[in-house]
């Protein structure tokens, strides 16, 4: 038990994490949840004391969440991986490749735009995460950062080992294939850029918030029809990337980021249901017509 006296109803519950704090310092604020009830939902850090207390006094559950790292942190570990990982294996070390294999066999072009088109995807995330994303929570467990970058640093070990493998087989249908599905590569990442950049700064209707809308940019104009485009250009990079290379890790991976991105567009679909009803209910979540 603690307990903490003289707190004025106008504090944050962000308050009260700070002077729990002082009370029990190996307890962070963004360690400590807090709840109404036992095994309720936690309590946003925004939320007003005057607004939960129906007395001069209050009883909050605590919960340790455990050791935390911020949003700004997290994506940032998890992006920075596969880049230099990518290019360890696009330099062919020694360590991993024959050297004498490696001299010998020519590289196919597509390699070399396989290299710079994963490049180009993850320094896209790195700078949206520094100058465009806004992060509403401000940390989320350490655990959940370690799983994401086994997932993708993971990932993307197998697929650069054959990529860049000596003996790697370039498409079916040559620099044609390559460079068509490069084309749509670089379309998507531009679309999930502008679409990203659209979701940081909505439009506003005097004090009510609306949904995004498209503008002159025709990258926007799929807001009109579906409510997650920036999952629906993500699919699409990785789609593109797998007819560009021809490899099975590749569509492995892509794969599986259709299912997460549909997971992740319906639980944002439910949200905009609720918040932007009028607006949204005509919308697909993620692709038009069939999802």
């Amino acid at each position: 038990f603690c307990f903490l006296f003289q707190v004025p109803p106008s504090s944050t519950l962000l308050d009260v994490k700070h002077k729990f704090h002082k009370a029990c310092p190996q307890w962070y604020p963004s360690r400590v949840g807090l709840q109404l009830e036992r095994n309720g939902p936690y309590l946003k850090d925004s939320v007003n004391i005057q607004s939960l207390a129906v007395s001069s006094i209050i009883t909050l559950y605590f919960t340790d969440l455990g050791q935390q790292v911020s949003w700004t942190t997290f994506f940032l570990t998890e992006y920075t991986g596969p880049l230099l990982i990518y290019l360890l294996f696009y330099i062919r070390l020694s360590t991993i490749y024959d050297q004498v294999e490696s001299m010998k066999n020519f590289r196919h072009p597509v390699v070399h735009l396989s290299c710079v088109c994963h490049c180009l995807h993850y320094i896209r995330h790195l700078l949206e995460t520094l100058f465009v994303h806004k992060f509403s929570g401000g940390h989320t467990p350490l655990k959940n950062m370690i799983k994401g970058c086994a997932f993708y640093w993971g990932f993307t070990s197998w697929i650069a080992y054959y990529i860049n493998h000596p003996r790697y087989t370039p498409p079916s249908f040559g620099h044609r294939q390559a460079c068509f599905a490069a084309l749509a590569f670089l379309m998507c990442e531009a679309g999930n850029h502008f679409i990203n950049v659209a979701l940081a700064h909505p439009s506003h209707s005097g004090l009510k918030a609306c949904f995004p809308s498209p503008t002159y940019n025709p990258f926007t104009w799929l807001f009109l029809l579906v409510s997650c485009p920036n999952y629906t250009y993500e699919i699409g990079s990785w789609i593109s990337f797998t007819v560009m290379t021809q490899t099975l890790p590749v569509g492995i991976f892509a794969f599986l980021m259709v299912i997460q991105m549909s997971l992740w567009a319906q639980k944002k679909h439910k949200l905009y249901l609720k918040r932007f009803y009028p607006e949204v209910r005509r919308k697909a979540a993620l692709i038009p017509i069939i999802f």
